[in-house]
């Protein structure tokens, strides 16, 4: 293994691993250090296996409503809790292979342990068995990704008080949980452990769930969490959990006073905090600003060599974010003059069920950024394809500027609407207008077709309704 390299990226996450094979492409020298499996958080604690739980929960959902799709199920079924995380881990396993394959494919090495800035270009990375190596590179991407955040009131033990990690390996499945935090962590969690027949207590300090979403968005998920039994408490807030006893007490504070909830666990789903602990950024004295990393359009710190992408930087902590990102910043580093990432065009994807997408902006947004708009709406349960799917909860909602037809937002909830919103985030990028989109034709019968009716309900064409 090499001790000089073109570039070093610290960090094995979507981000990292993508500004990795995208150098590799480019012809230089690449070497990554990772102190944990390839693929960080999002192949293996995040994005993936939570994905695969969330399928189990819906297989299961499926079984359970079997008669409603004309089909018979004698005798006993249950939810195989224990099968459902084995199922999950296999996948987040699988897929950390597959990016080892992917970087030995790339010709990029894999450099084992806690990697540190040093002076000089240099990183000097901490192997599990306590033996340091300099590793030095013409350019350093910092690709450390984040953890839970923990508030002072809530202290993760894994045991009873959790986070993400915990809720995805849990030893049993709990009878009752308590969930603090409504955005994609917690709804999702919410979800599964819902669908699965564990009680489920969702508690928001904003005055509504997943509150980044268009206020449409967040009301009709409320309302389909609720038909399905969950309890959802809004302009809330956990001030204390006693965990002294078998049970956590937990103490709410609600606008008619305070409240007392009891469950067997409670899920902190209240957001990350970066990595950016013992990574060498004081002594080279790279600047930072709120707990992330100070950088410039194409990812370069004030350190001349040192760049950062990700969760550590300012912008959406996403994992397609921190891929776009890195590919930017490794491009930029190879002269060839990208484009800067345009974060207004970012999508966002929460994949409970119902699902929820969006991008830009949101109707209040977008009214107090000073636009006239049409709005358009078009209701899942004027869908052929959504009502013979028995999923016609939900809706697509676009938001066009009135003057110049410019889609300025799009909010989706509905079965499989992370699979529709790219058509939108396309269309923002081409500079495509609402008549525009009226006029593509889409395939009937599919959920995509909501996205052409209410581009045409908005300027009253609408034939479905």
């Amino acid at each position: 293994m090499a001790t000089k390299y073109d570039l070093i990226v610290i960090g094995s996450g979507p981000g990292g691993y993508v500004a990795a094979i995208r150098a590799s492409q480019l012809g230089m020298k690449v070497g990554v250090v990772e102190r944990s499996e390839l693929g960080g958080i999002c192949l293996n604690w995040g994005c993936i296996p939570t994905k695969a739980l969330l399928k189990s929960a819906q297989v299961y959902q499926y079984v359970q409503h079997a008669k409603d799709y004309g089909i018979k199920i004698e005798g006993k079924f249950s939810a195989d809790f224990d099968g459902m995380v084995k199922r999950s881990r296999d996948v987040a396993g699988g897929m950390s292979k597959g990016i080892q394959f992917l970087l030995k494919k790339n010709k990029i090495d894999h450099i084992e342990g806690f990697g540190k800035l040093k002076a000089g270009k240099k990183v000097e990375v901490t192997a599990a068995d306590g033996k340091k190596v300099d590793y030095s590179a013409d350019s350093i991407i910092l690709a450390t990704g984040g953890r839970s955040r923990e508030l002072p009131n809530l202290p993760i033990d894994g045991k009873k008080i959790i986070g993400y990690r915990q809720a995805m390996v849990l030893e049993k499945q709990p009878k009752s949980m308590v969930i603090v935090g409504s955005g994609a962590i917690g709804v999702e969690f919410a979800y599964f452990y819902n669908s699965i027949g564990t009680e489920v207590t969702i508690v928001e300090y904003m005055d509504r769930i997943v509150p980044v979403e268009d206020a449409e968005v967040s009301k009709q998920l409320e309302r389909s969490f609720k038909k399905t039994g969950m309890k959802i408490m809004t302009n809330a807030e956990v001030t204390s959990v006693d965990t002294k006893g078998k049970t956590c007490k937990v103490t709410v504070k609600t606008k008619k006073g305070e409240e007392k909830i009891e469950a067997e666990v409670v899920l902190s789903a209240v957001g990350i905090s970066t990595n950016l602990d013992g990574i060498g950024l004081e002594d080279l004295k790279v600047k930072t600003e709120k707990g992330k990393v100070v950088v410039d359009d194409f990812y370069k710190t004030n350190v001349d060599g040192i760049y950062a992408i990700g969760d550590i930087v300012h912008g959406p902590a996403l994992a397609h974010v921190a891929s776009a990102e890195g590919i930017i910043c490794v491009e930029n580093i190879a002269g060839k003059k990208p484009e800067a990432l345009d974060y207004g065009n970012i999508p966002g994807c929460t994949y409970c069920q119902p699902e929820v997408a969006s991008v830009g902006y949101t109707e209040a947004a977008a009214k107090e950024a000073g636009y006239e708009i049409k709005v358009g709406k078009f209701p899942f349960s004027a869908s052929g394809k959504a009502q013979a799917g028995g999923a016609s909860d939900g809706f697509v909602k676009l938001i066009f500027d009135a003057k110049y037809g410019e889609v300025l937002g799009a909010h989706m909830i509905g079965a499989n609407v992370t699979e529709l919103i790219a058509e939108i985030v396309a269309v923002r990028r081409l500079e495509t207008t609402g008549h525009e989109i009226i006029k593509t034709v889409h395939p009937h019968p599919t959920m995509s077709e909501a996205i052409m009716e209410a581009a045409a309900a908005a300027y009253d064409e609408v034939i479905h309704l």
